[in-house]
């Protein structure tokens, strides 16, 4: 079947598949890295600084910055329309099923900003407390690919648990963008963007509406909320937030799908990948004393955070809320199914690498922070694969005396809905 599909449909769906957004994402930090510590450094340092863009409209950008507050409006609009699936037709439309995974999602997102601010008041390098919210991401796309890779065989249950919980780690992550790193705004342009946004809320819903009428609202609003002073990204949720996530107008399927199956190919095989070629490239080599790099308190911080404080708030607050209240886990899915799930949040990334350049705009410790970004990621990927592959292991090995039960495939799209829902 799949074989029989058109060329250009069969590369949208290898391109929407979690294990194909998971390998372009690493391959471009590794290009990235490998080219900032080269001999040709100096050239990559050259890309990502080029300026285009059109000046008169303040959008003459460097290439890296377009990458941060363009490109990435793209997967924003992914989270904004998965957000909506999941509020009217998904995972978080049933409070008492979805209120563990949001409540781990919050404890997940309060430990290691409470971790890396006791490193950094320890270690004394206080003007690095404006970092305080990059542990706290998790990279949805990136966690959800390492799951499919090391985990199958598991429960569904636990990607539904997984699914959930960054779902709402993506929503507080926005909620902490706009709120703590918005300097100022401007009030005439925030309200045109908004307007512009309402109207597009409109013409989504209508039985006359294409994707070539909403692209230029969509861009009216990144064009109005970057003048704003509200991070550009916020668009993108803002317009995914608007499409609706029932069918109308006797369709049978949601637009949130329609309209997820056509940007996902480009967030997550375009957008993503140059994101994290330009967010990853951390130079150490070519540095004066490299060491001095990796030695940074911001590195040990955000490294802790990821690695201990995002496992230990998502576990601690599940078993707290588990053993002290009437909510349960889904079915199949024991506390001991959960500590790699605990270390897949822990892999922060597109998200950590974004809020790092919006703390760090003097480069003192822009490059210590993307490193511990990096190396935390790493960790808590490498801890998940392994646990991954052992419970994957015994569950194929139960399962081969049991009748067949659906479980983790790989085959799913990177963020996913329940389609049988």
């Amino acid at each position: 079947m799949y074989d029989a599909l058109p060329r250009r449909a069969r590369l949208r769906r290898w391109l929407s598949r979690e294990t194909t957004g998971g390998a372009l994402l690493l391959a471009a930090a590794a290009l990235a890295l490998i080219w900032a510590n080269s001999p040709l450094a100096a050239s990559y340092t050259a890309l990502s600084e080029f300026t285009i863009g059109p000046a008169a409209l303040h959008l003459d950008l460097s290439l890296s910055t377009w990458a941060a507050d363009g490109l990435l409006a793209l997967f924003f609009f992914v989270v904004g329309v998965e957000l909506k699936h999941e509020f009217v037709a998904g995972s978080l439309r049933r409070p008492r099923e979805a209120a563990v995974p949001v409540l781990a999602a919050v404890g997940g997102m309060l430990l290691p900003a409470i971790l890396f601010t006791a490193v950094i008041l320890v270690t004394g390098d206080t003007e690095a407390l404006r970092g305080w919210a990059i542990p706290t991401a998790t990279d949805i796309a990136f966690a959800l690919a390492v799951l499919a890779i090391f985990g199958r065989g598991l429960p569904p249950g636990l990607r539904t648990f997984l699914l959930t919980l960054a779902v709402v780690d993506d929503l507080l992550a926005i909620l902490i963008i706009a709120i703590f790193y918005t300097a100022t705004i401007h009030i005439v342009a925030l309200a045109v963007a908004l307007a512009t946004a309402a109207v597009f809320a409109v013409v989504v819903r209508q039985r006359w509406a294409r994707w070539w009428m909403l692209l230029p609202l969509g861009l009216v609003v990144w064009g109005f909320l970057h003048a704003s002073g509200v991070h550009a990204t916020i668009a993108g949720v803002l317009l995914g937030f608007a499409v609706p996530a029932r069918p109308v107008h006797g369709e049978s399927v949601a637009r949130t799908d329609t309209y997820d199956d056509l940007v996902r190919p480009f967030s997550s095989g375009i957008a993503l990948p140059v994101f994290a070629f330009f967010a990853a490239g951390v130079s150490v080599v070519g540095t004066s004393d490299p060491l001095a790099v990796v030695a940074q308190p911001v590195v040990l911080a955000i490294i802790v955070g990821l690695v201990v404080g995002k496992s230990a708030g998502v576990l601690g607050t599940t078993a707290l809320v588990t053993r002290t209240t009437p909510l349960r886990l889904p079915d199949g899915v024991g506390m001991r199914d959960l500590l790699p799930i605990g270390l897949l949040c822990g892999i922060g990334f597109t998200v950590s690498l974004l809020i790092t350049g919006l703390s760090f705009a003097d480069g003192v410790h822009t490059d210590g922070a993307r490193l511990g970004v990096l190396l935390g990621t790493l960790l808590s990927a490498a801890g998940a694969a392994v646990l991954l592959s052992r419970s994957a292991r015994r569950a194929r090995a139960a399962a081969a005396d049991a009748p067949a039960a659906h479980t983790i495939d790989g085959d799913g799209p990177a963020l996913g809905y329940d389609r049988d829902e």
